[in-house]
C-alpha cells in the first residue's frame, strides 16, 4: 500500500510542480507573466488549433469507421487497416514528410493537415469498434416507425457513439496540447513549442513555468470538459443471446465517391509519409544505411524502450490489481491521479522533473534514472488499462482453489494469476516500448549528455535539412510502431470500443 501511495505522488508531481511554482512567484507576478501579448497569442493560435482540428478527426474518423463496419464497401477490411496504419507513423515524420513536399508549409492550416492525419485513427478506432457491437434491432425499429435513415442515424447511432466520440475527441486534443516536434518543425507557435524553446534557452525561467501552468489548465478544463459531457452515460445491450451484426449498407450510387474519398484520406495521412520517406531513401542511396549512428540510435532506443516498458509494467501491476481487487474510492483515487497525470505534456513533466532532481537528487539529475521516470509518468497508463482487462479475465476463484490444494498464497499468485495474464504482460510491454521509442520531448529534454535514439536523432538532422540522412531512422520508427498498430487493431476486432 505504502508503494501505491508513492505512485501515486510520482502521478501528482507535475501538478504540485506548477501549484509550488504559482504559490513561490506569488499572484501578482503570475498576472503579469501571463497578461502579455504573447501568451495571448499562444492561447489563440492553440486554441484555434484544437477548434479546427478536432471537429475534422471527429467527421474523418467516424465516417470511414461507418463505411468500414456498416457498409458493403468494397474492401473495407482491407481500408480498416489503413486508416489505422497512420497510427505507426509519428506525428514530426509526417511534418517531416509534408515539409519535402511543400516546404513553405505552416501556420494553422499546414498544422492542422499534418495533426488530423496523424490523429483521425484515434476516433476511428473507438467508433468502429462500437459500431460493431451496437445491436442494429433499435435502428430497424426507429425505421419501422416511419423515421428517414438521417433521422435514425441522428437518433439511435449517434447517441450510442457518443461516448467513443467524446474519448476520441479527448485523445486528440490532448495529443495537440503535448505535440512539439511536429509543429515545431513547421514553426507553428503552441504552448508547448513555445515553452520547449523557453526551457532549451534558459530552463528556470518563470516566463516558461507559467507557459507550463497555463497548458496544464487547459488540459484540466479538457478532461473536465469530456467529464461533464460523458456524464453517467451507458448503453448495453438487455436480454439473452448475443447481438446480430447489422446487414450492410447498400451505397449503390456513393460507391466510387466514398472510394475516392476513402483514397484521398488514406494517400493524405499514410501515402505521403511513406512517399517521401522512400524517395529520400532513394536519394540518399546506400550511404545512409552506412552511417554508423544508425545502429548507435537504433541500440540506444531499444535500451531505453526496454528499461522504459519495464518499468512502467512491473508499476502498473500493483495499480491495476487494486482497481480489481480491492475497488473503492482509494483505487478511484489512484486510478484519477494516474490519468491526470499522463494527460499532460511531457514538456510539462520534464519541467516538473527537472526542478525536483535539481533540488532533492542533484547526483541524478541528467541520468537515464531521471528519463525513465519521465516515462513512467507518461505511459504508465498505456500499461495499467491492458493489465487491468487481463487480471479481469483471472478470476481470483481460482486462487482460492489453488490454495485449498496446498499452495502458499504466493505461489498461487504467480502460477495462476500472473500466468494467465501473460498475454496482458506482453502487449502492456510492447505498447509502452513503442511509445518510448517515438518519444521526443521528454527523451529530447532529459537524457544524459550523448544520448542518441531513433527520434532525437531524425529530429536533429531534421533540424538540420538533412532530410535523405534523416529518412532511414523515419523508416525503423514506423516499422518498430507498426506493432502496436497491430494490438490496437486486434482490440477493435474483438469489438472493444
Amino acid at each position: 500500500m505504502l508503494g501505491v501511495a508513492a505512485l501515486t505522488a510520482l502521478f501528482l508531481l507535475p501538478i504540485g510542480y506548477i501549484v509550488w511554482l504559482t504559490i513561490d512567484m506569488g499572484i501578482d507576478r503570475v498576472g503579469e507573466l501571463i497578461l502579455r501579448e504573447r501568451v495571448l497569442h499562444l492561447l489563440s493560435s492553440t486554441t484555434a488549433l484544437v477548434a479546427v482540428t478536432v471537429p475534422l478527426t471527429v467527421v474523418i474518423g467516424v465516417a470511414t469507421a461507418w463505411l468500414v463496419e456498416r457498409t458493403a464497401l468494397p474492401g473495407r477490411r482491407v481500408w480498416g487497416v489503413l486508416f489505422a496504419a497512420p497510427l505507426a507513423v509519428p506525428a514530426f515524420v509526417t511534418s517531416y514528410a509534408w515539409l519535402g513536399v511543400d516546404p513553405t508549409i505552416g501556420g494553422l492550416s499546414g498544422g492542422a493537415l499534418i495533426a488530423v492525419s496523424s490523429y483521425f485513427p484515434l476516433v476511428y478506432l473507438p467508433a468502429a469498434a462500437t459500431l460493431r457491437w451496437i445491436d442494429p434491432a433499435e435502428e430497424e425499429v426507429a425505421r419501422s416507425l416511419g423515421l428517414s435513415p438521417l433521422r435514425v442515424a441522428a437518433r439511435v447511432m449517434l447517441p450510442q457513439l457518443r461516448l467513443a466520440v467524446l474519448g476520441g475527441a479527448l485523445l486528440v486534443a490532448l495529443h495537440l496540447l503535448a505535440e512539439y516536434g511536429a509543429f515545431s518543425m513547421i514553426r507553428f507557435d503552441t504552448f508547448t513549442t513555445a515553452i520547449v524553446d523557453q526551457y532549451q534557452s534558459t530552463y528556470a525561467s518563470e516566463a516558461g513555468g507559467i507557459l507550463a501552468g497555463v497548458l496544464v489548465l487547459l488540459c484540466l478544463l479538457l478532461l473536465m470538459g469530456e467529464a461533464s459531457a460523458r456524464g453517467r452515460a451507458r448503453y448495453a445491450r438487455l436480454g439473452s443471446g448475443a447481438a446480430r451484426r447489422s446487414a450492410p449498407v447498400q451505397l449503390g450510387a456513393w460507391t466510387v465517391p466514398a472510394l475516392l474519398g476513402c483514397g484521398a484520406v488514406v494517400g493524405v495521412s499514410l501515402g505521403v509519409p511513406l512517399f517521401v520517406v522512400i524517395r529520400w531513401l532513394v536519394v540518399g542511396g546506400a550511404d545512409v544505411w552506412t552511417d554508423p549512428r544508425l545502429a548507435e540510435a537504433f541500440g540506444q532506443s531499444v535500451g531505453y524502450g526496454f528499461y522504459g516498458a519495464a518499468g512502467c509494467v512491473a508499476l502498473a501491476l500493483p495499480v491495476a490489481w487494486l482497481t480489481i481487487r480491492y475497488p473503492g474510492p482509494a483505487a478511484r483515487l489512484v486510478e484519477a491521479c494516474n490519468y491526470v497525470a499522463s494527460s499532460l505534456p511531457g514538456i510539462v513533466v520534464a519541467l516538473a522533473l527537472t526542478t525536483v532532481f535539481i533540488r532533492v537528487l542533484p547526483q541524478l539529475y541528467q541520468t537515464v534514472v531521471m528519463v525513465l521516470a519521465a516515462y513512467v509518468l507518461l505511459f504508465i497508463p498505456r500499461a495499467v488499462v491492458t493489465l487491468r482487462a487481463g487480471l479481469a479475465q483471472a478470476p481470483e476463484r481460482l486462487e482460492e482453489a489453488a490454495r485449498a490444494l496446498g499452495r502458499p498464497p504466493l505461489v498461487a499468485v504467480f502460477t495462476v494469476t500472473l500466468r494467465r495474464m501473460l498475454p496482458s504482460f506482453v502487449a502492456a510491454f510492447a505498447l509502452v516500448f513503442l511509445a518510448v521509442v517515438n518519444e521526443l520531448t521528454a527523451t529530447l529534454l532529459l537524457s544524459p549528455a550523448g544520448t542518441s535514439t531513433l527520434a532525437t536523432r531524425f529530429w536533429s538532422l531534421g533540424l538540420d535539412l538533412d532530410y535523405a540522412a534523416a529518412a532511414p531512422f523515419a523508416l525503423i520508427m514506423i516499422v518498430m510502431s507498426a506493432p502496436m498498430t497491430y494490438l490496437l487493431l486486434r482490440q477493435t476486432a474483438a469489438g472493444k470500443p
